[in-house]
């Protein structure tokens, strides 16, 4: 199906690889009025479709939304490859770019975007880079090697001049380094500026890099916001270091454009042969790796790529899969942790946290998948599985005699950035027909950040609901009193670091104090965490602590255990009456 039954060679040939024709459309818009490709766009659906159409016809550029094939992503993009004679391919995914992008480049993708921030000057640019780059590959001559507006070598003379820099030190008997200098926010600077004048400043700083490399070292453009360094000729790693040294320090020196003063920072990922392979395709893979995790640090930062990289990398990956295998094969499983009533010491909650049994590892703990899950936007599902699986323990709850038992549930930062999160909490719950007021959210003051009129909106239509809210880890981190005054706060937990600390630093019990202090003159109620002795508990007694969660009392635990858990107390409480 096509938007342009026209088409024409001076006009970009576009397939956009998605299921849903909607989807099509809202990418078609984003490209709408631009003069410059002006694109005849063909929606492909479906895999029937998709190799007739790539076989048959012809098209510049190829957009692959990562929904539109389930099975094995590499094997997808290996057909792509070899059916559309190496098109460049733009792959669009509902997860962020950093740890994904990475993942799928090295795997074959020319570019990738997210689909949640993807926006109308993201996706042109984008599109606009792999189009002309696919012009250039395509010359004969004259322009073959060159960016006419930039000056920079384009992406295939850099394979080219790698390979022979390689065969060069292979004969030598010399080591290699590539650099891949990738510019900071550089997105910001297109936004202020504009493409041209964006361009214009590449140049700058392409042309003071080159002042400060050797007259054997190569500087290429790749992308619109990356070069890539060619160091022949050194000896060892302190010659290379020497250099990236030079070139941080003239990253580090502002650039004029417009008369304004610009300062940036970049991010450069450091891959020598032989040590991290000896061919164009693998140091470049590995020194985009190493640059992602340059982008940790804040700044201008390089790191050099070494096998635990390519280790993790690879153990990462693995269990990313696992997991993903994990929610549908029932490997998950939430264990319950009670919280006290400091007054009575009746059992008020439980909160839920997530357990992953792994089939071959054993019990994997929620250190080590926790964050892979928000790097790689599974916390989003999972989230929602955990907030149904505690609905019908809610439930079940009841059922059993456990009349009026909170259940607290955390919420990721990343459910945030789902634009549904409301509709399938009002979705789940209604299906599971349980007392709202028994159900609490926990989330953290950092998973507002990201948009929080959004985050307030979502808070204050769950809380019409009677979905209660408690503000996690309070006084760590991005503690505002705003927060306590403008969004429905019921409850904030003191963060079981101010806990541990209590009797080994006065300062732990000045903030304890204080923060107790403010909520009940809030009419907030305050849970303290972490609490492992008898000293703590009386502490927060004595401070009117409303309710405390930790070891002394129970460990988290499987929901059999914790049903024998609440029936012993109940049947404890009866005696003592």
């Amino acid at each position: 199906m096509t938007l342009s039954p026209d088409t024409r060679p001076d006009r970009l040939r576009l397939l956009v690889l998605t299921p849903e024709y909607a989807d099509f459309l809202w990418l078609c818009a984003l490209l709408e009025d631009d003069s410059e490709i002006s694109p005849d766009a063909i929606w492909c659906p479906d895999l029937v479709d998709c190799d007739d159409l790539i076989r048959n016809a012809s098209f510049d550029v190829i957009v692959w939304d990562c929904i539109f094939h389930g099975g094995d992503e590499s094997a997808f993009l290996q057909y792509l490859a070899v059916a559309s004679e190496d098109k460049p391919v733009l792959a669009l995914s509902a997860e962020p770019c950093n740890e994904r992008g990475a993942l799928l480049t090295l795997e074959g993708a020319s570019d990738y975007l997210c689909r949640q921030t993807l926006d109308r000057w993201s996706f042109r640019r984008a599109v606009k880079y792999l189009w002309y780059r696919e012009q250039l590959s395509e010359s004969a001559h004259g322009q073959l090697g060159r960016e006419v507006a930039t000056g920079f070598i384009n992406r295939d003379l850099f394979f080219d001049r790698l390979q022979q820099a390689l065969l060069r030190a292979e004969r030598a008997g010399h080591r290699l380094a590539l650099l891949h200098l990738n510019v900071d926010d550089f997105r910001n600077i297109n936004e202020s500026f504009g493409y041209q004048k964006s361009d214009q400043l590449m140049f700058r700083l392409a042309d003071r890099l080159r002042q400060k490399l050797r007259r054997v070292d190569s500087l290429m453009r790749i992308g619109g916001d990356e070069l890539a360094i060619i160091i022949e000729k050194v000896e060892d790693s302190l010659d290379i270091t020497q250099i990236i040294r030079k070139v941080v320090l003239a990253l580090d020196e502002p650039l004029s454009l417009d008369g304004r003063t610009i300062v940036i920072s970049a991010s450069l990922g450091v891959a020598t042969y032989p040590e991290a392979g000896d061919s164009p395709e693998e140091l470049l893979r590995r020194a985009n790796r190493a640059m992602f995790e340059a982008k940790r640090d804040p700044g201008t930062s390089y790191r050099f790529y070494d096998r635990q990289l390519h280790i993790s990398a690879g153990y990462q990956l693995r269990l990313e899969a696992d997991l993903r295998n994990a929610l549908r094969g029932k490997e998950l499983e939430l264990y319950y942790q009670p919280r006290i009533d400091l007054a009575t010491e009746e059992v008020r909650g439980v909160e839920c946290l997530l357990r992953w049994h792994h089939p071959e590892r054993g019990l994997v703990g929620p250190d080590e998948f926790i964050p892979m899950a928000e790097r790689s936007g599974l916390i989003v599902p999972i989230g929602y599985w955990v907030i149904e699986q505690a609905c019908k323990r809610l439930q079940e709850s009841s059922e059993l005699g456990f009349a009026g038992l909170v259940f607290a549930v955390n919420l990721s930062f990343r459910q945030f950035h789902d634009r549904k999160m409301t509709e399938t909490i009002f979705r789940i719950i209604f299906n599971a027909n349980v007392d709202t007021s028994l159900l609490e959210l926990e989330l953290t003051e950092s998973a507002m950040m990201h948009d929080p009129e959004y985050a307030q909106r979502c808070l204050r239509e769950l809380n019409q609901l009677g979905i209660s809210f408690a503000l996690d880890d309070f006084g760590t981190g991005f503690s505002s009193l705003s927060n306590l005054q403008n969004l429905p706060i019921s409850l904030v937990k003191i963060d079981k670091s101010f806990v541990q600390d209590l009797g080994k630093s006065a300062d732990a019990e000045h903030i304890i104090r204080a923060i107790i202090s403010l909520a009940h003159s809030l009419q907030i109620s305050v849970v303290a965490e972490g609490v492992e002795t008898e000293s703590q508990l009386e502490f927060l007694r004595q401070q009117h602590c409303d309710e405390i969660q930790g070891y002394y009392f129970a460990r988290p635990m499987p929901w059999d255990d914790l049903v024998q858990f609440l029936n012993r107390r109940n049947q404890s409480a009866c005696l003592q009456q």
